[in-house]
């Protein structure tokens, strides 16, 4: 019969409160230590745990377990999207995390990273049902420097859209939204032809345009900067 895992969270950031959250929903039990709390409890807690979560920001995970986690003896997890350390296993959720917590099926479907030398998903989250992938530890930083290009970058230019709509146009941010919906939906069904627009038409006209009506605006360098990358990646392809 396999053993009953014993978590213990640690954090009380965004990420680990939505760890609490898909673990009440999956009705697993859990502990939850923070720095607000007293160490005493920590290791009260470590008394009676299996499987540790290290959820705190990346620079600080070597050092906490180090200083306060080095003779714990339960299986010692991360989550961070860059982070390779001898110290605890990496596990990275390939999903952004708002303020607002998730339904189950979401927490259920979101893949998680695995670092390849981690022993396999069922024994880092037992009772967890979700997809999850090895990745050579040597490309783990450039895996998340995607992510944060894709995911992160991304939404600072859909933040200046709508910040430009509302304050110079005086429109609603959301008149941008089904234009934005219709874009994730291509990106999701037929990623490889989802670019639309000047650059597939190599209309130079219209993308100088563009970028002298950027002028004084830090994102022309942006603009710029896509034209490159967009003529050197139809370069790669010939």
């Amino acid at each position: 019969m396999r053993q009953v895992p014993r978590y213990l969270i640690i954090g009380n950031g965004r990420l680990a409160r939505h760890f609490q959250q898909y673990f009440l929903l999956q009705q697993i039990h859990f502990q939850h230590w923070h720095r607000a709390l007293p160490l005493s409890h920590l290791y009260e807690m470590l008394m009676d745990t299996t499987h540790v979560l290290v959820l705190i920001s990346d620079q600080a995970i070597e050092p906490f377990i180090k200083t306060f986690l080095p003779l714990a003896n339960p299986l010692m997890i991360h989550c961070s999207g860059s982070l390779v350390t001898p110290y605890a296993y990496g596990a990275h959720p390939l999903m952004s995390f708002s303020s607002e917590m998730y339904p189950l099926s979401d927490y259920q479907s979101i893949p998680f990273m695995l670092d390849e030398n981690a022993p396999a998903f069922s024994n880092l989250f037992p009772g967890l049902p979700n997809p999850h992938f090895s990745l050579t530890t040597a490309l783990k930083k450039k895996y998340h420097a995607l992510c944060v290009l894709g995911g992160n970058f991304s939404c600072l230019l859909w933040q200046k859209v709508f910040s430009t709509f509302e304050k110079e146009f005086k429109l609603p941010a959301s008149v941008c939204f089904p234009y934005l919906q219709q874009q994730t939906h291509n990106l999701i069904t037929h990623w490889q032809t989802a670019l639309t627009g000047p650059l597939t038409r190599n209309d130079l006209g219209t993308i100088d345009d563009n970028i002298q009506a950027l002028l004084g605006d830090s994102f022309q360098a942006i603009y710029k900067q896509f034209v490159v990358c967009y003529q050197t990646m139809q370069e790669e392809t010939l």
